[in-house]
């Protein structure tokens, strides 16, 4: 590969390339490589092929109004360009009429499909899709460059542009500075392939002009004193001695901030704040170190913060993701309403940016990142297909920007059946899934599941009802349900014979995901180094059976079958149940495991593996270093209750036992 410090080879030098053809991108404007879809390396040679042509880079996208990036749908390149804090609105222009050709061509959207109620199914196409022109505009804009023809006229009122030769074969007459132009990437592969300057006019994916950013951001920034709420960025790029300098514009390199006061602060002083919590004092930084009710003081401003770490959810910052997360357990863990922004600084996880965050929300009520959740047009479309179950934010991504699927319309029109059978089930019951199950339903359900596991096996059966339910939530989204013996032969293959047993009697509708990987290596506690099918996070490590769940009876149900036998529709609502089978021996592992808040969970496996070198998974606890079994609960687990085996792995760990609804770390 070429140095990306090499000057243009001569013409004397080049055998197979006659000065005449040779490609020279000299004449562009400062360019701009958007680094989607590809790594560092793949960035560093594309920038490096500009530069080998002549082309000179900006790594400023304020500083060009030419970018070029490996995408191929408009809504994505505007939304990557607002990522950088470029915010735009679409120019729309069409080609100048010309005595040679007065037709203006148009390219139609994608035309989505409607369906009528005869059953057929018709194509329709959406006038307000954005490709559409004015019939006012016969001369060549003066905010619109590279989409209009260079042709010969005569028309000596109209006065000729100075562009260099070069331009003129790429049909770009102009480059304002009030516009910005995304490009597609393959249109250097291209060029270098014909040893010759294309047209940008195929190669276009957005065209629009800068404009100010929506008035929310204003106010929060001089709420903030200037401080800009942290955008996602993209990867850091490399300087490769270019012409431009490398000019850094990332938020979170910016220097910390102290964080503003409120007016209440000025009738108060030092002395208004309450004393640090006991686990402040100590340093105690692991959510399962300390107490997390389930209705903390400043739920309120926790509220604010998951919807701003679902936004990094949506858009795949999983820094961010994690950051927001041990923030949030830390706030709901407080137990004083917070009254000023120092007391959030000196919380383990809480720096000067939430503090800023929390005095715009008590000086405004509001918070700008928030808000994006329900104003933001992409994160709501992206949310809308994040919540189909079986589809997590990678897959919301390629739904929307790969796929442009705009609903579940789209979904089950375009793409039903490349969904996975999951997913179907997630679509065809969206709406029941979001629905909340209140305690009585979820007791009502494990009722039953306890019935027929004591049917297919004996009384000695144990079952636990855990996740939220287990810490005191009103309604939980799903039922989890842990079912034990005190027999290892009567937990092998337990979760297959619940199943049967439930489908005979119409209780389950689907089984989505039935695994007995336990089963499979005898049910022991999964290896330290695992590969396989055995391998995986304690989610994935024992027996489990994920089902959708339908009560069969309703008060008309004989009347229904009476009336029409062969077509009967259940009028109960779906739910999503989670069938896990744990042996007795490791039954306090998998109860803690599926009982705390994530942020919980996460930090008794990083408080395991800083501070006792294990690794804790719901199958049991292993020595990283020898890789050996630690029998916490015994080598045949506990002699007494399932709760005295929760209790015997919070010792063995060296934790404070913390009751179920002390592990709410939101």
């Amino acid at each position: 590969m070429t140095s990306p410090n090499s000057t243009q080879t001569s013409p004397d030098s080049e055998a197979t390339a006659p000065p005449a053809t040779r490609l020279d991108l000299s004449d562009l404007p400062p360019i701009y490589v958007l680094p989607v879809h590809m790594d560092e390396t793949a960035l560093y040679d594309i920038e490096s092929k500009f530069l080998q042509y002549g082309a000179t880079l900006t790594y400023d996208i304020k500083e060009t109004r030419l970018a070029f990036a490996n995408l191929e749908k408009k809504v994505r390149a505007k939304l990557e360009l607002r990522w950088l804090q470029l915010w735009t609105e679409e120019t729309v222009s069409q080609p100048a009429a010309t005595e040679i050709d007065d037709t203006v061509h148009t390219v139609q959207p994608l035309a989505k499909r409607r369906r009528l109620d005869d059953g057929l199914v018709v194509a329709e196409v959406d006038p307000n899709d954005g490709h559409s022109t004015t019939d006012n505009e016969s001369t060549v804009s003066d905010t619109h460059f590279g989409m209009e023809s260079i042709l010969p006229h005569d028309d000596s009122s109209i006065p000729s542009l100075s562009v260099p030769p070069a331009l003129e074969l790429v049909d770009m007459c102009t480059f304002p500075m009030n516009t910005i132009t995304v490009i597609k990437l393959n249109w250097l592969e291209d060029c270098i392939t014909a040893q010759k300057l294309l047209s940008l006019r195929e190669y276009m994916i957005y065209q629009g002009r800068p404009v100010q950013a929506p008035q929310v951001v204003k106010r929060a920034n001089a709420d903030a004193g200037g401080h800009t709420p942290q955008v996602p960025t993209l990867p850091e790029r490399r300087g490769f001695g270019t012409r431009h300098a490398m000019s850094d514009k990332r938020i979170h390199h910016q220097t910390s901030q102290l964080p503003l006061e409120t007016t209440a602060e000025h009738e108060g002083g030092e002395s208004d704040i309450p004393m640090e919590p006991d686990w402040v004092k100590s340093g105690l930084r692991y959510a399962c170190q300390r107490v997390t009710p389930p209705n903390p003081p400043n739920q309120a401003f926790i509220e604010v913060l998951k919807q701003i770490r679902l936004e990094r959810i949506l858009i795949m910052d999983e820094i961010g993701v994690r950051a927001y997360s041990t923030s949030i357990a830390a706030v709901a863990a407080y137990p004083y309403e917070i009254t000023t922004p120092r007391e959030i600084t000196r919380l383990p996880g809480c720096e000067t940016k939430l503090a800023n965050i929390w005095v715009e929300w008590k000086n405004t009520g509001r918070v700008q990142e928030a808000e994006r959740m329900s104003t933001d047009e992409h994160l709501v479309k992206l949310n809308l297909f994040y919540n189909i179950w079986g589809v997590g934010a990678q897959t919301a991504h390629q739904f929307y920007y790969d796929r442009c699927w705009q609903d579940l319309d789209d979904v089950i029109d375009y793409g039903w059946k490349d969904l996975h059978r999951v997913q179907q089930i997630g679509v065809k019951y969206y709406d029941e899934f979001l629905d909340p199950i209140p305690r009585s339903e979820v007791e009502s359900i494990v009722s039953v599941i306890r019935t027929h596991a004591i049917k297919v096996r004996d009384p000695g059966i144990e079952v636990v009802i855990v996740g939220g339910y287990r810490r005191g939530k009103s309604a939980s989204g799903d039922v989890d349900v842990i079912v034990s013996h005190r027999s290892l032969k009567a937990t092998q293959g337990l979760a297959r014979d619940i199943v049967l047993s439930l489908e005979r009697e119409e209780w389950i509708t689907h089984t989505l995901i039935h695994s007995e990987n336990n089963s499979l290596r005898e049910q022991s506690t999964l290896p330290f180094k695992a590969s396989g099918a055995g391998g995986g996070h304690g989610f994935d490590s024992l027996d489990k059976a994920l089902v959708v769940w339908q009560h069969p009876q309703w008060s008309t149900k004989a009347e229904d079958l009476e009336a029409n036998p062969g077509n009967v529709r259940n009028p109960n609502i779906h739910r999503r149940v989670d069938i896990i089978i744990s042996p007795w021996r490791t039954v306090g592992c998998a109860i803690m495991g599926w009982s705390g808040g994530t942020t919980f969970q996460r930090d008794v496996r990083r408080y395991a593996k800083n501070v006792k070198n294990w690794k804790f998974d719901s199958s049991g606890v292993r020595d990283r270093g020898s890789g050996l079994l630690v029998p916490l609960e015994g080598p045949e687990g506990v002699s007494g209750s399932w709760q005295d085996a929760e209790r015997k792995v919070f010792e063995g760990l060296g934790l404070e036992y913390r009751e179920p609804w002390e592990r709410c770390t939101n």
